[in-house]
């Protein structure tokens, strides 16, 4: 895809979904302040856009060949390979963490500010998806082991609990820090280019039910929940491959409508009746 086009694009999407956002009934101040600014400071970080390609439009779904370097996706595994801890789902009732036979792997979370290579990391991110960076959860490490895996689920919450804390999560950025001997790809059961996807042997059973994408270490992808007006996207139902031979390692960035690092109830502007008849 040409570099202009996937920035149009890029910013078209952000701004449809601006718009839907700062239409609806509550406001939520600083949100536009905070995308201009990313906006004018995207060009000061590390971006190349010529090494982005459109794999979907129905999900929208991009890859970006060479996201990280060697250096960095290794540093990522050496900062969460000690602490591991078994991965949880968010039940769909409660909106609490647990764990599930649905999800299998391990994982944790680095700190924003962690060190210098993840916060220029999260400026990478943001740079990318026009997204500000306070829209994002920290960035979880995930290691998948012989057999595990992540079936087909969605990003985006059911629950309120959830909702409260930046809405629903509109994109996701899913970096492979390390290639896979076979499985572990990352599956699109639903995407519409499904059946226009050659596979041969070299693939496992599990990506051969939708829309597949490799683990290549240093490669990311992105792909968004939300459709432009601001509505689910069903079509993006996605799902790890159980791994086959060898290990995964990756690291997810979870990016929502509004900041995650302050909560809904403190975004919305404040409105006090001082008329004493008003109760």
């Amino acid at each position: 895809m040409d570099s202009r086009l996937f920035l149009s694009l890029s910013l078209c999407f952000l701004l449809s979904s601006l718009a839907h956002l700062t239409h609806s009934a509550v406001q939520f101040p600083g949100l536009q302040e905070s995308v201009l600014k990313l906006m004018i400071d995207v060009s000061s970080a590390h971006f190349d856009p010529t090494r982005v390609t459109q794999i979907s439009w129905h999900p929208r779904a991009f890859i970006y060949e060479g996201f990280l370097t060697d250096a960095e996706c290794d540093h990522l595994i050496n900062l969460a390979k000690d602490n591991l801890e078994k991965s949880t789902v968010a039940d769909d009732e409660s909106g609490k963490s647990v764990e599930s036979e649905v999800r299998t792997s391990s994982g944790m979370f680095l700190g924003k500010a962690q060190d210098e290579v993840v916060a220029g990391i999260e400026s990478r991110i943001a740079a990318w998806t026009f997204l500000p960076e306070e829209n994002g959860e920290a960035i979880q490490i995930l290691h998948y082991e012989y057999g595990q895996k992540y079936e087909p689920h969605f990003d985006y919450f059911f629950d309120e609990v959830n909702r409260e804390l930046g809405g629903h999560r509109v994109a996701t950025v899913l970096v492979y820090l390390s290639h896979v001997k076979r499985g572990g790809e990352t599956v699109f059961p639903d995407a519409e280019v499904k059946d226009d996807q050659p596979k041969d042997d070299n693939w496992s059973d599990c990506a051969k039910n939708g829309y597949a994408v490799k683990p290549k270490k240093r490669d990311a992808l992105l792909f968004f929940s939300l459709l432009p007006n601001a509505t689910t996207d069903p079509l993006n139902l996605h799902g790890s491959c159980p791994v086959m031979e060898g290990e995964k390692w990756s690291a997810t960035k979870w990016i929502h409508v509004r900041s995650f690092e302050t909560p809904w109830k403190q975004a919305i502007r404040e409105c006090t009746d001082e008329n004493e008849n008003c109760a």
